[in-house]
Order: structure tokens, then sequence, then C-alpha cells
């Protein structure tokens, strides 16, 4: 019996580690979730990852090809390493994560920013596929953004390329990064907790802020309102920089997406592109799924790309 050629998709966050195995048109034939053991070091984290997809080939029996990252943090996509990271993670910067995956299930790896791994699979098979320039934002305990630009991954030469949530003039507060007056400070789900605190003196999840202004309470409203004006003013930005008009929104803050759209599009018509084409404004349509399976799209391009690169006779 032929047995299917597969991708491996891993997501690698602070609590959580998703595992998918993609068919070659990145289909998901099987997936699995555990604790990131983050406190316990970066080898902790790999071995955890490494033997997740190593279960779920023992119960869909495939072919792996290789295997794609997606890692909260900077990361170096050249060499595979994490480059920083938060400090909820434990000798994770500095820790050779594609090198690790590599030797331990002897196929290629490749790592990617979880941000960028997101916008890859919206991308390639999700809300905005076929798409050829795209401004992907992920709205979590932060705020990251990463640029597709003419059908691919633009990382820029230092690999920060669209990150719209660390640009300032956003108002003067501290961010999580050391700046002040981020995005991040107004769109990210702990910010919109403290916002709501600011306001009220009340402390609050960025899910009960959201719950509250469902209800109607007018300050929870109005921390949703300047999330999502900030949003809107990034997006502008972006398209005035680099012309980009498509934009992706995902990560946890956008479940209150029917808080955020209005003053959002609000904002936008107030204040339209430069270039006169208006903006397309969609959320993300992979859910949960777009970091493994931008993860995987990674390993398809780069094995592509060997291909057509080896010699002929």
């Amino acid at each position: 019996m032929t047995v299917p050629e597969v991708y491996a998709g891993v997501d690698i966050g602070g609590t959580t580690t998703q595992v998918a195995l993609c068919t070659t048109e990145l289909t998901i034939l099987s997936r699995a979730e555990l604790a990131t053991p983050a406190a316990r070091g970066g080898a902790a984290m790999v071995a955890a990852a490494v033997d997740a997809v190593r279960m779920l080939l023992s119960r869909t029996p495939a072919q792996l090809l290789g295997v794609g990252v997606g890692a909260a943090g900077v990361v170096d996509t050249r060499t595979g390493e994490v480059v920083a990271a938060s400090d909820s993670f434990v000798d994770w910067a500095g820790f050779p994560v594609a090198d690790t995956i590599a030797t331990d299930l002897a196929v290629p790896a490749f790592l990617d920013n979880d941000v960028n791994a997101f916008l890859r699979g919206e991308a390639t098979g999700g809300a905005v596929a076929g798409e050829p320039s795209v401004l992907g934002m992920t709205l979590g305990t932060g705020v990251g953004g990463a640029l597709w630009l003419d059908g691919r991954l633009y990382e820029g030469p230092h690999g920060a390329a669209g990150e719209i949530g660390h640009v300032p003039g956003f108002g003067d507060l501290p961010c999580s990064c050391g700046g002040r007056g981020h995005l991040e400070t107004l769109a990210s789900g702990r910010s919109i907790g403290a916002r709501y605190a600011d306001r009220t003196g009340r402390v609050a999840t960025a899910r009960e802020v959201a719950r509250a202004a469902a209800d109607g309470d007018p300050d929870a409203r109005a921390v949703f309102d300047a999330a999502g004006t900030g949003i809107a003013r990034a997006v502008l930005i972006a398209a005035g920089v680099v012309d980009v008009t498509t934009v992706v929104v995902g990560g946890g803050v956008s479940a209150a997406w029917s808080l955020l759209e209005p003053p959002i599009r609000a904002a936008l018509a107030a204040e339209p592109p430069v270039s006169g084409q208006p903006i397309r404004l969609v959320r993300a349509g992979l859910g949960s799924d777009a970091v493994v399976v931008g993860a995987a799209s990674r390993v398809r391009t780069e094995l592509a790309g060997v291909l057509r690169e080896a010699p002929t006779h």
C-alpha cells in the first residue's frame, strides 16, 4: 500500500503547541495539541513537538517530507534559530530549533516567526488565498504583523518587515517591547484588559471586556473603539508605505470581530488610502490552524526550490 507524503506543521506558543500533518495540497490529515513546556527550556519544547509528530505518524502512516515550525519570538529563518523571546520562555533564545528537529526526525526542517507562518497559511490556503499582496495582523497577547508581497512572504533585510504592532505614534503608553505609544498598547489582549482597568479600576481579561462591551458597558465599548481606530490607522500607514490594501486579521482578540470591525471600517472610510484604492479587510479564515498550515507551506516552498535547483543529467 502506498502511503501519502506529508509535511508536518508545528506551532510553538507560550501556552500550547499544535502539530499537524498536512498533505502536499496543505490539507490537514491529523492534528494534536499539547501544553508547551516553556519553563523547561528549548530542548524540552522541541522534544515535545517531535514526540507529537511521531505520535501522529504512528496514527496516520505517511512519508514525512519535512517539518515547518512557527514559533513565538524573533527568529532567524536562515539559521533556524530563535534570536530573542519573551521571559515566558526559558533557554529559548539561541536555541537551534530547525537543526534539532532535522536531526531527530531525519528530514529537512525550517523555522518561521509565528506571525509570518500565520500569514503564509492565510495567503496559501485561507481567507486571502491567491491575493498577491497582503498585510497580516495578529491580535493576541501582543500585536504581530507580516507582509506578503508579489505572492511571497517579505521578511525585510532584518526580518522585521510588517511589524506594524511596534510602530510608534499611538499615544504614549509603555509597550511590552520597551518602547512607547505602539499599536500593541491599544489592540493586544493584554492592553485591552489594561485600558479597561485604567478607565474603571476593575481588572478583567480581554474576553471579559468583550463580554461587557457586548452587554452595553460604555467603558468596554470605548476600549474596543480605541483598538479598532488604532488598527485602522496602522493599516493606513502600511497602505501608504508599501501600497498594500488587502488586510487579514487573526489572533484571539479577533474573536470580538463584531466589536472591532465597525470602528476599523469607520476610520478607514473617514481617511481612505492615498492610492484611492479601497481597503479589503477580512478576518482570518483558518483560525488556530493558520500557523501550522503556514509552517507546512514553508516546507513545501523550500523543498520545491531544492528540486528546481537540482542538476539534471
